[in-house]
């Protein structure tokens, strides 16, 4: 009997070490891959080579464009019956509902054990340093099912010492400063000053006084509804929030305390909402603002007949007259309030890249996805090679990328071309400060996130904001849809009957909290506390 235990004792140490030993011997792994229609393809990828020879790996590649969707589905539900079985998903867009369905069934192995030091030290290093990364890529089980990926591009890419996204301060005001400078008017600082400039600007209908339009051209203010760039929220702010657009996510404020809220139910949005009504009443308001789009502003604006409005910069909206012009500060409402709602950008997702429970070593092919993570890898991986997209280094050590007429007379296309064609996709994190390290982002971003940092943070009193990239559970997902549509149509539809129309009365006031209580208020906060309150637990 005892002989007998001690064989299958030994056959059963065999076994294991033989398991053990296929797993560090597995140098070749199958990855099924997304692939953009214009891509050169990766097995002769210069980037992608060397890097797996670093990592001394060799990778099979199955890339798809069109059907990708249909094949994933396939080859995911056969995976573990397969002869030859993928041991990664990569750019196929996977959910964070798809992640936690095939964690939680065994398809995809919790990575948590594998980000390291010693296995992937440069994504241990950046969640670390990055822990809002971490916490958008760690699902409601604790568990990692796929790596990070997503593109920031924030102040410190442009050497600030925060990092506010591109995205903070979506609404740029501005204001005709020759039609001040005509009529003796300094730059308003409050509501009511710009109240008495919009005023003088029609009362002396500056767009034909100035600009020799013909008369009755000025409109004193235009700007979209609550459009992203170009919507008149951000003169809400003199009422203590920006609800920039209406949309529930991004209708929520969050303050230092961590308290998550909507506005559209608080009395400082109704006095708002009221405040402006006299504006629009007099004509001060363009009374299109509810029905045009982009280039029907545009062409106002360009065309010499707006004294002030909202974009993300003032040359694109103001054209041949943008000299003319000059930034808002951020005004102050009538009892001297003023708050500005940052908006969060660059969101990171998990699903670009997931290891399978067939690997039988992942260790090894984590350390070639490992090497996504170093800033010059992933500008390869984004733009092409040195030596062909990146041609030169400046004196800071920066790489200088390939111009149009270079690369036309190179390689017969434009920058963009090369750049689709040599592009891979998959987890690739590009972080604010990779653009003051190891690339130069273009020009026109590193000018609106100057204005940002340097001109429009100073009025930003509490830097919260709600992140994008929360993880919310199916059920959480389930009742938002189920509430999310009546709720934003309640709101968006009532404030623009309020601006045209008037009021609300205290009773109308009453009805409308009433109504959006049934369309699921209260639950949609909770679910939002809910998840903001996970999502600062995960760092």
């Amino acid at each position: 009997m005892k002989k007998l235990v001690s064989l299958i004792l030994a056959m059963a140490l065999m076994l294991s070490l033989v398991s053990f030993a296929s797993a560090e011997e597995q140098t070749q792994f199958n990855v099924l891959s997304g692939i953009s229609a214009l891509s050169g393809g990766y097995e002769n990828s210069e980037v992608l080579n060397a890097m797996q020879e670093q990592a001394g790996i060799t990778i099979k590649w199955d890339t798809w464009s069109d059907s990708l969707s249909e094949v994933v589905g396939t080859r995911i539900s056969g995976n573990a019956a397969s002869k030859d079985p993928i041991d990664a998903f990569q750019a196929v867009g996977f959910s964070n509902y798809d992640l936690m369905r095939y964690g939680s069934a065994g398809t995809f192995i919790d990575l948590t054990p594998y980000i390291t030091p010693e296995i992937m030290p440069n994504l241990t290093a950046i969640l670390e340093s990055h822990p809002a990364v971490k916490a958008a890529i760690t699902m409601n089980d604790g568990k990692i099912y796929g790596l990070p990926a997503g593109e920031q591009m924030g102040t410190a890419g442009i050497g600030k010492e925060k990092d506010y996204s591109i995205f903070s301060v979506p609404q740029f005001s501005m204001i005709n400063k020759a039609w001040l400078d005509d009529l003796g008017l300094e730059v308003p600082t409050t509501l009511d000053e710009l109240h008495t400039v919009l005023t003088a600007f029609k009362e002396n209908d500056m767009s034909a006084k100035y600009y020799g339009n013909e008369a009755g051209s000025t409109i004193p203010m235009s700007t979209g509804y609550d459009e992203w760039c170009w919507g008149q929220n951000v003169f809400y702010a003199g009422f203590g929030f920006t609800n920039w657009i209406n949309d529930v996510c991004m209708d929520l404020v969050v303050d230092k305390d961590g308290k998550v809220n909507f506005v559209s139910d608080d009395d400082n949005y109704r006095a708002a909402l009221t405040y402006f009504h006299d504006w629009f009443a007099e004509g001060l308001m363009d009374l299109e603002m509810f029905s045009q789009d982009t280039n029907q502003l545009i062409a106002k604006c360009s065309g010499g007949r707006v004294g002030v409005s909202t974009w993300w910069e003032i040359n694109e909206i103001m054209g041949e007259h943008a000299a003319d012009y000059v930034y808002l500060p951020i005004l102050t409402g009538p009892d001297g309030t003023s708050n500005v709602n940052l908006r969060t950008g660059g969101a990171t997702n998990a699903g670009q890249l997931s290891i399978t429970a067939q690997c039988k070593n992942p260790a090894k092919l984590l350390s070639f996805y490992d090497l996504w993570y170093e800033g010059e890898n992933v500008m390869q991986l984004q733009y092409g090679p040195i030596g062909v997209y990146f041609t030169a280094q400046d004196e800071k050590g920066m790489w200088i990328s390939i111009t149009d007429e270079e690369s036309r007379e190179k390689y017969n296309k434009s920058s963009g071309e090369l750049k689709a064609q040599m592009e891979v996709a998959g987890p690739k994190l590009i972080l604010s400060e990779y653009y003051n390290e190891y690339f130069y982002m273009e020009d026109r971003a590193q000018e609106r996130l100057a204005d940002t940092y340097d001109y429009w943070m100073q009025f930003v009193k509490d830097d919260s904001f709600y992140p994008q990239d929360c993880v919310f559970t199916e059920a959480e997902l389930d009742d938002i849809d189920y509430y999310r549509a009546d709720f934003e149509k309640a709101v968006s539809e009532q404030e623009a009957l309020w601006i045209k129309n008037g009021g609300p009365t205290d009773q109308e006031w009453e009805a409308y909290k009433s109504y959006l209580e049934r369309c699921g208020m209260s639950t949609l906060l909770e679910i939002y506390q809910n998840v903001y309150d996970r999502y600062l637990a995960a760092q």
